[in-house]
């Protein structure tokens, strides 16, 4: 049996242990942001939400998917290739980047369509176009349905749409517990997070080649500890939105550009996207061929293609884009 003089020993080994990780892991977290653009904040509802702008015209807002920052959007070309011809605005949602996430409130899809939609009115955008990746796409089909009145056409980029039950979801979520949750995003879990990195940019990019821009601009924003909580809380609100899945999207009336890669590795984007298609007359598809779950990243073109024509299509995106 050891002794008692041994036992302590090994307690402070990993107290100190634990409390230098956390350390690290704190110093990585403050030198994260480093090379990514910066915007300018907007105060909405208690929350100061991080924006890049840039370019005139229609206003085209970019929100990123779970995991992700607006980063997303320069790394892939988006919003440099669309500010000559639209007013760009990538968001970090709540949680993410530069933007804050109040603790206390349940950061749903619905909660985070009425903040966006809020921050574009403080803006003075007036109506505009929504494109979301992967969770982000979920907050643009809500801006649709919860605000017609300022949304003029949103683009869904690998989406969500008709969620079911996973069992991984639910526990994902266990970093954003209080207490044990938050011992274990500053000191094990931005290590593991690191280690696993390249396995995976290859499940999300896959069959296409990763993107080395993203890659590198996103892995420690992922890695910080705030980041991470936004991360598993997410996770877990797809799980409860598969739980309480709408049956039916019928109710968007505004034009919708729908996009998915024909090989995504996370879940059936093909599937859900011509299920969405069908359900929606006022839409359009396009599935691409040799790409994963980060279509925009790998096929920027057809994203910018879609937008485009949802542009078109909107009332608004006719009068202004006929004096382009």
């Amino acid at each position: 049996m050891p002794d008692i003089a041994t036992l302590n020993g090994v307690i402070l080994l990993l107290a100190a242990g634990t409390a230098g990780l956390a350390l690290y892991n704190g110093l990585q977290a403050r030198w994260a942001l480093r090379g990514c653009r910066f915007g300018r904040f907007v105060e909405v509802r208690g929350v100061r939400l991080h924006v890049i702008e840039g370019g005139e015209g229609m206003p085209l807002l970019l929100l990123h998917g779970n995991g992700a920052s607006a980063e997303d959007f320069m790394t892939s070309g988006i919003f440099d290739k669309t500010a000559p011809h639209y007013r760009v605005l990538a968001f970090d949602r709540p949680g993410f980047g530069r933007s804050s996430r109040p603790i206390g409130r349940v950061w749903s899809a619905a909660a985070q369509a009425d903040l966006i939609d809020a921050a574009a009115a403080k803006l003075g955008l007036g109506c505009y176009i929504a494109l979301g990746h992967s969770w982000g796409a979920t907050v643009a089909l809500e801006m649709a349905r919860r605000c017609p009145g300022s949304v003029a056409g949103i683009v869904l980029v690998s989406g969500y749409h008709y969620p079911s039950p996973r069992f991984e979801l639910a526990l994902s979520a266990l970093p954003a517990l209080p207490l044990i949750g938050t011992v274990v995003r500053h000191t094990l879990l931005p290590p593991l997070v690191r280690l696993g990195w390249g396995w995976s940019m290859r499940k999300i990019f896959g069959p296409a080649a990763i993107s080395s821009a993203f890659a590198a601009a996103t892995r420690e924003l992922a890695c910080r500890p705030s980041q991470l909580r936004s991360i598993a809380a997410e996770s877990f609100l797809m799980w409860v939105a598969a739980a309480f899945a709408r049956s039916r999207h019928a109710d968007i009336c505004v034009p919708v550009g729908i996009i998915a890669g024909a090989s995504d590795q996370l879940f059936d984007a093909p599937a859900e996207a011509l299920r969405l298609h069908a359900e929606l007359l006022n839409s359009m598809v396009d599935i691409v061929p040799d790409a994963g779950h980060m279509v925009h990243q790998t096929a920027p073109q057809a994203v910018i293609a879609m937008i485009d024509k949802i542009a078109a299509l909107s009332s608004v995106g006719d009068a202004r884009l006929s004096g382009r």
